[in-house]
């Protein structure tokens, strides 16, 4: 039976790239049936990166059946993965995240979980010797991943083995790290063909707080003002995406990457006690609050947060 290999709901380049570079390590080197696949549309920026590499956009699924083998990648938290996860056979979780809990197996199985800034490094890891026998076009999906998750080595999540991978695959490759990651963050900035609701959910993780249920939105760009410009509309649409998604709030991040900061909107008064609390700032009378320094969800944001 095919292995499946999956990352979170709302892919983005590292759960787009890293099941392609899992399962081709899977069929090509470990000799086991594996196909890569998604929990939803791959953003702007992951889109990009399949055309560049030319590799073909991946099956999307959005359920699991009982007793399929899969591989999860790129995170370990049921409320990102297919509802019924735990009645399928999940042989192994490769992660960058926190342990979330909740995953049940049938048996053992194998679990990696590394601090560093992108599953794919790990990947690179784990492959050993092997890594030298990647195809052109899967080193590129690994180099993308890198430098997505990084943001090209801004991001504080950021460690020597991320940039040590890089910078060898790069070298490979004869790709210049700062043009490319340019033409990817140029990508992942146009959301122009996305509504309100699709930006809001784009690049989103559900996350409770003192029994609280937000989903996390943030929309990373070179260009803050084109988002910003839609800011009443996305506020609007922020009750019917949380109805929808069995949540209380959407707090949305607006990531800077060039000037390393966030805007976050703030449409109510739950948001502005969060945003108070959370980041040690006066919000007042306004409906947005810009965070200096704030540009990871997982290390900046998400253990902030508190009500």
């Amino acid at each position: 039976m095919t292995t499946l290999v999956f990352g979170h709901k709302s892919p983005d380049t590292d759960s787009t790239g890293s099941p392609i570079i899992w399962a081709w390590y899977l069929n090509e080197v470990k000799g086991t049936a594996a196909e890569p696949v998604l929990l939803g549309e791959p953003n702007t920026e992951a889109a990009f990166v399949l055309q560049k590499w030319d590799l073909p956009k991946p099956r999307i699924i959005d359920a699991v059946d009982a007793g399929a083998p899969v591989v999860i990648v790129d995170t370990n938290n049921p409320a990102e993965l297919p509802d019924a996860i735990n009645d399928a056979d999940i042989l192994a979780i490769i992660d960058h995240h926190k342990l979330v809990g909740g995953i049940e197996t049938k048996g053992p199985i194998d679990i990696t979980i590394r601090p560093v800034a992108c599953t794919a490094t790990i990947m690179h890891d784990l492959m050993g010797d092997d890594a030298a026998k990647m195809p052109e076009a899967i080193k590129g999906a690994m180099l993308s991943c890198i430098l997505s998750d990084t943001l090209e080595f801004r991001s504080p999540t950021t460690t020597p083995r991320d940039r040590e991978v890089v910078e060898a695959l790069a070298a490979d490759l004869g790709i210049d790290t700062a043009a490319y990651a340019a033409e990817m963050f140029a990508a992942k900035s146009d959301v122009s063909a996305f509504s309100d609701a699709e930006l809001l959910r784009m690049d989103s993780k559900a996350y409770e707080v003192s029994g609280t249920k937000f989903r996390v939105s943030v929309l990373e760009t070179t260009s803050p003002g084109t988002v910003l410009s839609r800011k009443d509309a996305l506020v609007a649409a922020m009750p019917q995406v949380a109805e929808e998604d069995g949540v209380d709030q959407v707090l949305l991040f607006v990531v800077d990457i060039l000037n390393e900061e966030s805007t976050m909107l703030v449409p109510n008064d739950l948001v502005k006690t969060v945003a108070e609390k959370s980041f040690a700032t006066v919000v007042g009378d306004a409906d947005t609050v810009v965070l200096p320094g704030v540009v990871s969800r997982k290390k900046q944001i998400i253990p902030n947060l508190a009500l």
